[in-house]
C-alpha cells in the first residue's frame, strides 16, 4: 500500500522503455499505471509510418498494421538512439528526411498525450526513468544521452523534468509491499539495458523523502533483450538466409547484412537501394543460392520486422521449453524452423557472462557479503530467461527471488518518486 494514498500527485513518472512504456500517476483509490492502449498499461515502443494511408500509428495498432501488410516504415527500439551517433542522423520516411530526434519528439510526445487522456488532466512535470548507463563506460556519452532525453521530453510539453535511476525507481515500488526491513538486490532486465541496484528498504524508510544512505550500490551494463534477439537470431536464424555461408571463391557472404536485420534499430538500413545493388552481386557469387533467394525475398517484401518479431516469440517460448517452432512461410511457403534452448543459451552465453560480472563488481563495490542479501527482486520483460536467473541465484545463495511486475513495476516506482519530488 503507498504511503501517498490519500492525495494527488502533481507530477507523474515516464518509463520511455526500448520495448514497452508506461505512466504512472498517483491518486486516492486507483491504480498508479494508466492505461495508454485500448485499456492496457503499456504502450510498444514502436511507431509506424503507414504509407498506404498517409498516417502514423503507435504501439500494438502500429504493429499491427505493420504485420497486416501495409507499405511503410515500422521504427522500434527507439530507446536505443540515445546515447548513439545515430541520434544526429535522419532516416526517410514516405519520401521525406525525418531527423531521428524528431521521431523521439513523435513518440514521448504520443506517450505523455496518452497519459493524459487516461488521467483526465494535463502533466508538465514528469520524472523519467533512466537506465544506470545508457552507455557503458563513457560518461560524456552518458550525459549527452540524458539531455537529448531532457531537451525532448521539454519539448513536447514538460516543463519540468528530473530523472531517476530505473532499478531505485523498482525499489520504491517493491517497497510499498513489504512488512520488514530487507537488504534487496534489484535485477532490472530490460529491452536495452540491465541494471542493478543494492538498497535497504522497509516500511518505515518509505515515508523518509531522502534516501541515499538506502541506496548501497548502482551498476548496469547496456545489454537487454533486443541483444538476446539479436544473437539468438545470428545463431539461429540467419543462416537460413546465407550468414556464414560461402562466396564461389570461399570467401564469406558479407555478414553485415545480417547483423543489421538482426538488430531491431538498424533493420531499416537493409532497404536502401545501394543495399539492394550489393547484394544482386553477393547473389552472383554465392555458392548456395537458395538462401540468398530467402534473404533476398526477406529484403524486398521489407519483412525485417517480422522476423525479428518471430525471433522474439522464439526467445519468450524458450524462458519455458525446451523448443521453440518458427513458421516462416513469408519467406519462404512451407518454411518451419526449430530452435533449442541449448541453442539460445550457447549464442547469448556472453552477454549472461557479462551480466554476471556486473552484479559481481556492484557486491564487491558494495561492500557486501552476498550472504546478507534477503531478496533478489526481477522486473523487466527480459528478467525471466532461465540462465540469467540462474547466474544469479548462484552469487546469491541466500536470497529469495521475487517476481515485478515485468512491465510495470518502474513506471509505479517513478510515479512514487514523482510524488516525494514534487508533491501534490
Amino acid at each position: 500500500m503507498s504511503s501517498y494514498s490519500s492525495a494527488v500527485a502533481r507530477a507523474c513518472g515516464i518509463d520511455f522503455g526500448t520495448s514497452n512504456s508506461t505512466a504512472g500517476w498517483l491518486r486516492p483509490g486507483a491504480p498508479t499505471l494508466l492505461a495508454l492502449e485500448d485499456g492496457k498499461l503499456t504502450l510498444p515502443s514502436v511507431v509506424f509510418f503507414n504509407a498506404e494511408e498517409d498516417s502514423v500509428a503507435y504501439g500494438r495498432q502500429g504493429l499491427a498494421e505493420y504485420l497486416d501488410g501495409y507499405e511503410g516504415r515500422l521504427m522500434r527500439s527507439l530507446k536505443s538512439l540515445l546515447g548513439s551517433s545515430l541520434i544526429d542522423g535522419q532516416t526517410e520516411v514516405m519520401g521525406k528526411a525525418l531527423p531521428f530526434r524528431e521521431l523521439l519528439a513523435k513518440f514521448i510526445g504520443e506517450l505523455k498525450l496518452r497519459a493524459e487522456r487516461s488521467a483526465g488532466r494535463d502533466f508538465d512535470t514528469a520524472v523519467f526513468g533512466r537506465p544506470v548507463h545508457f552507455v557503458d563506460d563513457n560518461e560524456q556519452a552518458d550525459k549527452q544521452a540524458e539531455r537529448t532525453l531532457e531537451e525532448t521530453a521539454r519539448r513536447v510539453g514538460f516543463k519540468e523534468v528530473s530523472f531517476q535511476f530505473e532499478p531505485i525507481a523498482a525499489a520504491f515500488h517493491y517497497e510499498q509491499s513489504i512488512s520488514r526491513e530487507e537488504l534487496v538486490l534489484i535485477a532490472d532486465i530490460g529491452g536495452g539495458t540491465s541494471d542493478f541496484s543494492l538498497v535497504r528498504l522497509s516500511p518505515e524508510r518509505a515515508a523518509l523523502v531522502e534516501r541515499r544512505d538506502d541506496l548501497l550500490a548502482n551498476g548496469g551494463v547496456h545489454i537487454g533483450g533486443t541483444d538476446f534477439d539479436k544473437y539468438l537470431s545470428l545463431a539461429g536464424v540467419m543462416p537460413l538466409l546465407g550468414y556464414r555461408s560461402k562466396l564461389k571463391n570461399n570467401a564469406d557472404v558479407p555478414s553485415s547484412y545480417y547483423f543489421n536485420l538482426a538488430t531491431w534499430h538498424t533493420i531499416n538500413f537493409t532497404y536502401t537501394r545501394k543495399i539492394w545493388m550489393e547484394l544482386q552481386e553477393v547473389y552472383r557469387d554465392a555458392a548456395d543460392k537458395e538462401k540468398l533467394d530467402r534473404l533476398l525475398s526477406l529484403i524486398e517484401q521489407r519483412a525485417g520486422h517480422w522476423l525479428a518479431l518471430r525471433v522474439e516469440e522464439a526467445k519468450i517460448a524458450l524462458s519455458d521449453a525446451d523448443k521453440a517452432t518458427l513458421q516462416l512461410d513469408r519467406i519462404r511457403q512451407g518454411l518451419v524452423h526449430d530452435i533449442d534452448r541449448a541453442t539460445f543459451e550457447t549464442a547469448t552465453g556472453g552477454l549472461v557472462d557479462d551480466v554476471e560480472r556486473t552484479v559481481a563488481a556492484l557486491l564487491r563495490d558494495a561492500g557486501v557479503a552476498a550472504e546478507r542479501i534477503d531478496t533478489v527482486f526481477f522486473t523487466g520483460g527480459s528478467s525471466g530467461i532461465p540462465l540469467l536467473r540462474q547466474r544469479i541465484a548462484a552469487l546469491l545463495p541466500a536470497a529469495r527471488a521475487v517476481e515485478g511486475d515485468l512491465f510495470g513495476s518502474i513506471g509505479a516506482g517513478l510515479a512514487v518518486e514523482a510524488m516525494r519530488r514534487y508533491g501534490s
